[in-house]
């Protein structure tokens, strides 16, 4: 998958491929959205999210914090859009607005849903698309099983193989990072990492494909969760 690039002699999104992270990961795609069409549907993780530039990214976990539910994606692809829409109940309908970003540094970010209309369950895609139930967060250790979901890959799963990592991207520096042996594609970033029913990251960048294998970098949940005040769904 074209992401950024990383510190070890990995290919990450970033390198020429630079903006291929920013706009393969982003992937451009995306009639405009509804206004604000009431279609009564679900929107979990490990499906699209269209940013008012004309991007997409992968949602990666729903949470709820001060009386409010948000979604989490990466901070590069928060940078990139302020407004945000999903294909919930047969529609493209907006369902809320980026209301805070770390990147580089951290790569993250979260969306404040608007969209009442919507429903956030805390679950994530998994195999064949079947949801699971997140139902707690959990720090990565090396030799954890792992998998994730991407919004052009689907599922995989494999283990961690390291924890701490630092990547470098043309726009800087992220450190705090861990890696995976498991394979992704230009399009899954952002997309949910999970132990078992326990979130653990977020995809950011990869190096490689699932053609002819690869790793993947991942934004620990937990930081995520403790810098903004939120709780999974």
């Amino acid at each position: 998958m074209s992401r950024r690039r990383t510190a070890p002699p990995l290919r990450t999104f970033a390198t020429a491929a630079a903006l291929a992270l920013l706009g393969a990961l982003l992937t451009v795609l995306a009639p405009p959205a509804s206004a604000q069409a009431a279609a009564a549907g679900e929107l979990r993780g490990g499906e699209a999210l269209y940013n008012s530039g004309g991007y997409s990214c992968t949602l990666g976990f729903n949470a709820v914090g001060s009386g409010a539910t948000y979604g989490i994606i990466p901070g590069h692809c928060a940078d990139v859009g302020s407004s945000w829409s999903a294909d919930v109940g047969g529609s493209r309908v907006n369902v809320g607005t980026t209301s805070g970003s770390s990147f580089p540094g951290n790569d993250y970010g979260v969306v404040r849903y608007t969209n009442t209309s919507v429903s956030y369950p805390g679950e994530v895609k998994g195999s064949g698309g079947a949801p699971v139930d997140i139902t707690g967060a959990v720090d990565p250790s090396p030799g954890m099983a792992l998998c994730h979901y991407g919004r052009v890959s689907g599922y995989h799963c494999g283990t961690v193989q390291a924890v701490n990592v630092t990547v470098n991207f043309p726009e800087g520096v992220v450190s705090g990072l861990f890696r995976s042996n498991i394979c992704s594609e230009p399009g899954d970033n952002g997309g949910p990492a999970f132990s078992g029913g326990k979130a653990v990251g977020i995809i950011i960048g990869s190096t490689g494909n699932c053609s002819t294998g690869g790793v993947t970098y991942y934004q620990p949940i937990k930081e995520i969760l403790a810098v903004y005040g939120l709780t999974l769904s």
